[in-house]
């Protein structure tokens, strides 16, 4: 998935003497193959490493846990047994599981971990010259579908009822990996911080001068501008953009964001920003959100307690679930 990074403002000025003592300490590096950048609030540099440092470790913990493209890992033993054997996982991989099929059920099918099992056959750099066929688009997502996800509460095992079955966590694993590293900063003692997993988001705390940290929403028609400011303070945000990676056919624009239910990719959309409790929800939303199209998806959103979402349709037109409020820049 195309991440926009979201920026985030925040400002340099102090407002007390309290505030004055606080300092950003920041690390940015390539985890779970995506550029990620930890922002902590701290007085003491060497307590600031030793969170940074932390919060990296725990992040590579999640990568190893969750990877598919890493054989020794628990998923990749559940894809290799696919239509064989149920396969005992750890408990923590159980729950992402169970509550990733959660979020493909109120989102009916839109996301779904399944993806991984689709074969693919649309290609977004430039190589292909005409639409698949019918016939292979069908075929091509034959084998996806959560409700071949059969979980065992009591052995705690995980079984892909068809063989060639896979499960990836794509759309889920970075905005999970940023809620692990929040929590376990929290649990440390860190008052405030930001962690940005190419562009899926939490936050807590404020910034250094007392006021919330902020995310300026970038305007997928130009993405040198912002066209929104929107609080984050506590709260995750996940954006889904596709506006550089397309193709077009008989007019119509195909973006590399794939509907795993019916092979086709989505259309009508451009970016999906999504405001969740958490970071694993907003990126799971976001996805599912850009492939349901802007009135589907954002009827869905407005179902959804403590869940917001900007929609940004190919006409650049701007669309937002009921309860959001946008700081407009220009």
């Amino acid at each position: 998935m195309n991440r926009i990074v979201l920026v985030i403002l925040f400002a340099v000025f102090f407002l007390s003497n309290t505030y004055a003592q606080d300092k950003i300490f920041k690390e940015k590096l390539l985890l779970m193959g995506s550029a990620f950048e930890i922002t902590v609030v701290e007085q003491d540099s060497v307590r600031a490493q030793k969170a940074l440092r932390a919060a990296i470790d725990e992040i590579r913990r999640i990568e190893k846990l969750i990877s598919s493209w890493l054989p020794g890992s628990q998923t990749s033993e559940i894809n290799r047994n696919a239509g064989i054997r149920p396969v005992h996982v750890n408990k923590e991989l159980f729950d992402l599981i169970k509550r990733a099929i959660a979020i493909s059920r109120i989102t009916d099918g839109a996301f779904d971990i399944t993806y991984a099992s689709m074969d693919k056959i649309w290609h977004f750099d430039g190589s292909m010259t005409e639409k698949p066929s019918e016939e292979a688009i069908k075929k091509s997502v034959e084998k996806v579908g959560y409700q071949n996800i059969v979980l065992d509460e009591e052995s705690q095992t995980v079984f892909l009822k068809k063989k060639g079955m896979k499960i990836g966590f794509g759309g889920i694993g970075k905005g999970y990996a940023a809620d692990r590293a929040k929590k376990l900063l929290m649990e440390m003692g860190v008052k405030a911080g930001i962690i940005n997993a190419s562009g899926d988001m939490n936050t807590w705390g404020n910034a250094p001068d007392g006021r919330p940290w902020t995310a300026a929403i970038v305007n997928p028609m130009n993405k040198n501008k912002a066209f929104a400011l929107v609080p984050v303070s506590d709260k995750a945000v996940a954006t889904s953009g596709d506006y550089e990676k397309f193709v077009i056919f008989d007019g119509i624009r195909y973006a590399h964001i794939i509907n795993p239910k019916t092979g086709y990719p989505a259309t009508g959309v451009i970016s999906v920003s999504v405001f969740a409790p958490t970071a694993e929800l907003a990126d799971a939303l976001a996805t599912a959100v850009f492939v349901m199209g802007k009135e589907v998806g954002v009827n869905r959103i407005d179902q959804i307690p403590g869940v917001e979402c900007i929609v940004v349709d190919d006409r650049g037109k701007i669309y937002t679930s009921k309860h959001i409020q946008l700081d407009k820049t220009e």
